[in-house]
């Protein structure tokens, strides 16, 4: 679904050039969730934003289902955006004032979806996030944790085929990490979407079909683990 191909991303530093992400290959199946490790700088968000095609490689080829992600238009990355890719980001960048289920309907929304379709819907992903009895609450009166799970909520309405997901469990207790983690890999195995999964936490990277490890821009020599069934 998709593939990464010696996709090369420089960024200006400081007046250098700095590989964020330097030669990496990978390709990410239908039903799989990978989790990226690695230290805080080796080029993992900017992966993720590749595969969204938020930003394009300098070289290399990122495609999705056969397509090459460079020859979208702004308008077609947009659109692949909102329908094939649920996009969960460190930060929860929810709209203030805004009761949760609204801010979890935006794509459903944005994508065409009537308004009372979309926020059935949204109740649906809250409840599986745990927050049915939060769907009214604005940002300002959710915790972190709640803020987050409404992110998740709102990445994964409208059931996109690729979900990538950067440090989702980062502001969640113990329990509520397993509970999303636990969810997504239910989202590859048994509807077959495909998960990669930037995550600091062994618990969500032992929960994963692979692991594969970034550090400097570039895969380790052996990256991948293939977890026992």
């Amino acid at each position: 679904m998709l593939r990464l191909e010696q996709v090369v991303k420089l960024f200006a530093s400081g007046g250098e050039q700095v590989h964020a992400v330097d030669g990496v290959t990978l390709k990410l199946e239908p039903g799989e969730m990978l989790a990226l490790q690695g230290p805080s700088g080796s080029g993992k968000s900017t992966l993720l934003l590749l595969a969204a095609a938020a930003v394009h490689a300098d070289s290399g080829t990122v495609s999705y289902q056969g397509r090459d992600l460079a020859t979208l238009s702004e308008r077609d990355g947009a659109h692949y955006r909102l329908a094939e890719v649920g996009l969960i980001s460190q930060n929860a960048h929810l709209m203030a004032r805004v009761p949760a289920v609204e801010n979890a309907a935006t794509k459903l929304l944005l994508g065409g979806i009537p308004v009372g379709q979309a926020r059935e819907q949204a109740h649906e992903w809250l409840a599986r996030v745990g927050l049915a009895a939060r769907a009214n609450r604005t940002p300002e009166e959710l915790s972190g944790g709640e803020r987050q799970r409404v992110a998740i909520a709102r990445a994964l309405a409208g059931d996109p085929r690729l979900i990538l997901a950067d440090e989702p469990t980062a502001n969640l207790d113990s329990e509520r990490s397993r509970e999303i983690i636990t969810l997504l890999g239910a989202l590859a195995r048994e509807q077959g979407r495909a998960v990669l999964l930037v995550t600091h936490d062994p618990e969500a990277a032992e929960a994963a079909d692979r692991t594969m490890h970034l550090r400097d821009g570039q895969l380790d020599s052996d990256p991948q683990t293939v977890h026992a069934p």
